[in-house]
């Protein structure tokens, strides 16, 4: 009889690197090491996701794939429904997500109350997940609102202005200097100084 595989499959942001939590909760569920795929990725390279790709080749009718949380699968309900149902009805695989136990389909003596049950949870899950991530983004758009409105600046700090700053913006007034022949006695950027004597005006 072919032996069935257990994988587990772990995602981070670049932003996140905490795929730690993830790997313990692999460990002691019991996948193997070598049977881990990884992915550490930005919001914009999510739809590759290169090690999962691998990860759906390698999974056959019986295998199980193991994540911590139902977020894992996608960034929004549509996503995570469809890679559920590509894993469950197209690969014919198991999965188990580890902090949702109800969400467990290896487990065979499900009647019919009980498999509508973990559907359902399954569906308010996913739609929790994009509602959350949502709200999140909504709360940061509002964070940055108000703060821009109390004059709060985001960013690198603007660079200080030398003290000789007045005489050498008088000189480039009256066309002594070129503009970069200023920004050069200034030390910084054409730009830069193109911006201060902007201000000025």
């Amino acid at each position: 009889m072919e032996q069935k595989n257990v994988f587990g499959y772990v995602r981070v942001s670049t932003k996140e690197q905490n795929e730690d939590r993830q790997l313990i909760a692999m460990s002691e569920f019991g996948v193997r090491d070598q049977n881990i795929f990884m992915d550490k990725l930005s919001g914009k390279d999510f739809v590759s996701r290169p090690a999962y790709q691998k990860l759906l080749k390698r999974l056959k009718p019986g295998d199980t794939m193991v994540i911590k949380s139902i977020d894992r699968l996608g960034r929004n309900y549509e996503e995570i429904m469809e890679q559920w149902r590509v894993i469950t009805k197209e690969r014919q695989a198991a999965i188990v997500v580890i902090d949702i136990p109800m969400l467990d389909t290896r487990q065979k003596d499900r009647d019919l109350t009980g498999t509508f049950i973990a559907d359902l949870v399954l569906q308010i899950l996913s739609y929790v997940a994009q509602t959350e991530r949502e709200m999140n983004r909504q709360r940061q758009a509002e964070g940055i609102a108000a703060a821009h409105r109390k004059g709060v600046r985001f960013g690198r700090p603007p660079k200080a202005r030398p003290a000789c700053f007045p005489e050498v913006y008088a000189a480039w007034r009256c066309g002594e200097l070129s503009a970069r022949g200023a920004a050069s006695l200034l030390g910084v950027a054409h730009k830069t100084f193109l911006s201060w004597a902007k201000s000025m005006k």
